[in-house]
């Protein structure tokens, strides 16, 4: 893999990492300014939600660095492969169900970064 495509794996990293500090530690005082159209009266009740939400976006973070870590070319391209098609589904989801500015913030990022995964 290119040192593109793995930087930016890592900064897709980094955002799931920002996600579940949002959604496990956050989600009372900076849910409601990232999810406007929900009522904010709506975050208190849904925290344990969130952070079982954010758990999952930990685990893509995980996956993403892991593949940063492998030292054979095509298995550390493949990993990153599966772990972006991820972020990817999960991007497009959310962008369906909760906010569509998730496709923007998630899922754009990683289409760029599965286009550089597969041409560099």
């Amino acid at each position: 893999m290119s040192i593109i495509s793995k930087i930016f794996i890592g900064i897709l990293a980094i955002e799931h990492l920002y996600i579940l500090w949002v959604e496990m530690f956050a989600w009372t005082r900076k849910g409601p300014k990232i999810f406007k159209k929900f009522s904010k009266e709506l975050f208190n009740q849904t925290k344990e939600m969130a952070s079982n939400m954010g758990l999952y976006n930990g685990f893509l973070s995980a996956g993403l660095l892991w593949s940063l870590l492998i030292t054979d070319q095509i298995w550390a391209k493949n990993i990153s492969i599966f772990f972006v098609s991820c972020v990817i589904l999960a991007g497009f989801y959310g962008a369906i169900t909760a906010e569509k500015s998730i496709f923007v913030k998630q899922a754009l990022p990683a289409i760029i970064t599965m286009i550089l995964i597969i041409l560099l």
